[in-house]
């Protein structure tokens, strides 16, 4: 069965009443998943009770989409992860120091596809889809819009060999493992056949919203070359049966698996939820690699954190969880100043709303930060 990874598996049954009738074979088949995807106000208004924000929000919502694979639903009754993938009102308050590409990514993209940040890396978007939009994304300007056209990786392809300082490639988008195998294949091997390259990763979200999509042809495809997997998480309710048997699946297949999570404000932003998010992590073979500030995109307001209060945080868990546990907290600079590792308050400097920090390049880079939590 080509698409179907967990068979006939009766904990897989673990799905809202909406989708109980739907037949394993198909339930189980991420084609279909990503064919039934959830993303309107009457898809939202059959399957769970709406508040008036979520009803307002879903009714207006024009710029970033709402998806929701029928699988992920289910944590639609979870408080917490229902935050992060349906809209609400405070999603429009527009703030002067909120934007629509806090990174700065378009003055750094040299072709469709590659945003050029750091002199030995490069950021290949390479599909705008997802199998479940987060409400905090930092490219929601291109996420969810029309895809590429994958008849321009040519280009981008050409860029990578053209310019020899490049190493490490970041495959991201959009999610890059909703990609067909014959697709994703193509693409990684015309990276993997560039002699200057030595690490490919591939940043994803499936194994948490998409867990059927982790089959035995993937994970060949993975290891075939040599790929690295940064996977998002956000909370531990994430880390279920079917998630853990498709990095279980990865995991016996070879491929190394690190994670990364962004804070967000009632979400995960308690020393117990890290803590256990951590652990439970570990347990499935994924280093945690990264905590991050979340990044000032506009109607993100309700979801940050204030700084001081997040270092306080990350050194909190240096004092309760072993240190293989511990990611890495960053700030990713506005305006394209990369990730910077903030371990202490003295590597930032308050000017009014404002934190100061600096990044790889020695310049200064202004992050908004939340004066109240």
């Amino acid at each position: 069965m080509p698409y179907c990874f967990f068979k006939h598996n009766k904990k897989f049954m673990n799905r809202i009443k909406y989708f109980q009738k739907i037949d394993d074979r198909l339930w189980n088949d991420w084609k279909w998943q990503i064919s039934n995807y959830l993303s309107t106000y009457d898809d939202f208004n059959k399957i769970t009770d709406l508040s008036s924000s979520e009803k307002f929000a879903l009714k207006k919502i024009n710029n970033f989409g709402v998806s929701v694979s029928p699988f992920y639903s289910k944590h639609l009754k979870n408080e917490s992860i229902r935050k992060t993938i349906l809209p609400v009102k405070d999603e429009f308050i527009n703030f002067n120091d909120e934007f629509i590409d806090p990174l700065g990514e378009e003055k750094n993209r040299v072709t469709p596809h590659i945003i050029h940040t750091y002199p030995d890396k490069i950021l290949f978007l390479a599909t705008t889809f997802c199998a479940t939009y987060c409400r905090y994304c930092t490219r929601s300007r291109i996420v969810s819009k029309p895809k590429f056209d994958n008849a321009n990786f040519d280009d981008s392809i050409e860029y990578i060999k053209n310019n020899k300082k490049i190493n490490d490639v970041l495959i991201s988008g959009g999610d890059p493992l909703v990609m067909s195998d014959l697709s994703l294949n193509q693409l990684l091997s015309k990276i993997r056949k560039i002699s200057h390259i030595k690490l490919i990763r591939i940043g994803s979200k499936i194994p948490t919203v998409l867990p059927m999509r982790i089959t035995d042809e993937l994970c060949k495809i993975l290891k075939k070359y040599n790929i690295w997997l940064s996977l998002h998480f956000i909370h531990p309710d994430e880390i279920q049966d079917e998630t853990i048997d498709a990095c279980k699946k990865l995991s016996d297949a070879g491929i190394p698996m690190i994670s990364q999570t962004v804070l967000l404000k009632g979400v995960n932003d308690h020393k117990d939820t890290l803590i256990e998010l951590f652990y439970s992590l570990l347990k499935i073979n994924i280093k945690p690699y990264y905590l991050l500030q979340c990044d000032p995109i506009k109607g993100s307001k309700h979801f940050r954190t204030n700084i001081k209060k997040s270092i306080e945080l990350i050194r909190s868990l240096h004092c309760n969880i072993s240190g293989i546990a511990v990611p890495q907290f960053v700030i990713d600079s506005p305006g394209g100043g990369g990730k910077i590792p903030i371990i202490s308050l003295k590597q930032i400097k308050q000017k009014g709303n404002n934190v100061i920090i600096e990044g790889f390049n020695g310049k200064k880079y202004i992050y908004p930060d939340i004066m109240t939590d």
